[in-house]
């Protein structure tokens, strides 16, 4: 007995080591890390990067090698007046000729540099932005995971309260059904009294069983929010009372709102420094690009694959030369791409002036539905005391037989909207206050 014991503890601290435990803020910390769409947005900053220094070697040295192997199955054979190699040949005639061996090989290395192209320089500082422009992506799929994060955990609190007071709601409704039923074979009562209870207790069964469904698919989404397999346990070491004094903070209400710092301003003034790099770069395209070369390449010629012997004779080339490439005119197309660019830069600046007056709002809203979550959660805990005491004095009553199983039943359907209203109003307090520390860019 003592080892099966031994055995059963071992089995279930094994069980409860396995279970990952999280309050609300390692919940969230832990999204931030492991969940999908942080390490996908951390992925296209290394890809940012990775085009930056693309960008950037464009204008750095390259040097290009080939190796040419040519072998003639059949040469080249070329007709010359016969006059030319014998003099008493008939005019007119011709002899055929093969110039060239069978089989060469060529190689040749090349060094190039760019010394000026202005689309270049352009496409540098586009590059830097391109990055920036990840970088910030990033930080808002941060605060949207840490949204997310905190909805979810707010549901599986919610259904866990959902499930604990219906149960307990369960076992007093029960024990009224079996008293009732008692009074009955004893002629104190009629047969409707039970049975107003009974509708009252399927009604709460039905309800218990929902709320053990939402809780196992509330879990799975919190788990698929944080980055972590859905099929793995997790233990959450919170509840909403918990959080709704956590989450009550008055100070937020006043909090200067810094536009400048937000993360959606942010976005949209690099997008308009994107749109003027980019009618930079069409303005570039008519500047000259100036570029030099060196080439280094031999060559050698053989009837037969003899290219590795010591006697083969290799002929070396070398070449230096500067290009420069000026554009001339084509057709107005460099400049009706400037101006599609200006047009998209001036769009852009738009977009900015919209993003500065949604931002304003968002904050004007955030805090008038945060003020009303805090407002209402405290109105709904003194219905729900009421509500409490209203369904406890109607409990004496009918227990004494001068009240109705009907007015019970009132009493207590009363209760329960009055329990799960209480339970939203401390979802709407954690949820409101996310939503405002969103528009603040807290």
């Amino acid at each position: 007995m003592k080892n099966s014991l031994i055995i059963i503890l071992l089995f279930s601290v094994l069980k409860l080591s396995a279970q990952e435990t999280f309050t609300l803020d390692q919940a969230i910390n832990y999204a931030l890390e492991n969940s999908y769409a942080t390490k996908n947005a951390q992925l296209n900053i290394d890809s940012a990067k990775k085009k930056k220094w693309e960008t950037t070697t464009m204008g750095l040295p390259q040097v290009n090698a080939t190796v040419d192997y040519q072998n003639f199955i059949r040469q080249t054979v070329l007709l010359l007046p016969a006059q030319m190699f014998d003099s008493n040949a008939p005019e007119g005639s011709f002899s055929e000729v093969q110039f060239g061996t069978k089989q060469n090989i060529n190689a040749s290395a090349t060094l190039s540099q760019l010394l000026f192209d202005g689309s270049y320089l352009v496409g540098l500082e586009s590059a830097k932005v391109f990055l920036k422009i990840s970088e910030l992506a990033k930080i808002k799929t941060e605060q949207a995971i840490k949204e997310a994060t905190i909805f979810a955990y707010g549901n599986v609190l919610l259904s866990n309260e959902s499930i604990t007071i219906l149960e307990n709601n369960l076992i007093i409704l029960n024990k009224n059904v079996q008293d009732t039923q008692q009074l009955i074979n004893e002629g104190f009562a009629e047969e409707q009294d039970v049975e107003q209870l009974k509708i009252t207790f399927a009604t709460l069964k039905n309800q218990l069983n929902r709320a053990n469904r939402l809780l196992v698919i509330s879990k799975k989404v919190l788990k698929l929010t944080i980055g972590m397999d859905i099929e793995k346990p997790i233990t959450l070491t919170e509840n909403l009372e918990i959080l709704v004094v956590k989450n009550t903070d008055l100070a937020l209400y006043n909090f200067d709102f810094n536009l400048d710092n937000h993360i959606d301003y942010k976005i949209a003034q690099n997008s308009v420094k994107a749109n003027e790099l980019l009618m930079k770069f069409e303005k570039s395209k008519a500047l000259p690009s100036l570029s030099t070369f060196l080439n280094y390449g031999v060559n050698a010629n053989n009837d037969k694959f003899n290219f590795t012997s010591s006697d083969q004779k290799w002929f070396g080339t070398s070449l230096l030369g500067v290009s420069l490439n000026v554009p001339v005119f084509s057709s107005f197309k460099r400049r009706s791409k400037t101006q599609q660019a200006k047009i998209a830069l001036e769009q852009s600046n738009i977009d900015l002036t919209e993003t500065e007056q949604k931002l304003k709002l968002a904050v004007a809203t955030a805090k008038t539905n945060y003020q009303y979550a805090i407002d209402n959660y405290k109105t709904t805990k003194e219905n729900l005391a009421l509500a409490k005491r209203i369904e406890h004095k109607e409990q004496i009553k009918y227990a004494e037989g001068i009240g109705s199983s009907f007015n019970l039943a009132t009493a207590q359907n009363q209760l329960y909207s009055t329990q799960q209203n209480y339970l939203q109003t401390i979802v709407a307090i954690i949820n409101t206050k996310v939503k405002l520390e969103s528009a603040l860019d807290q």
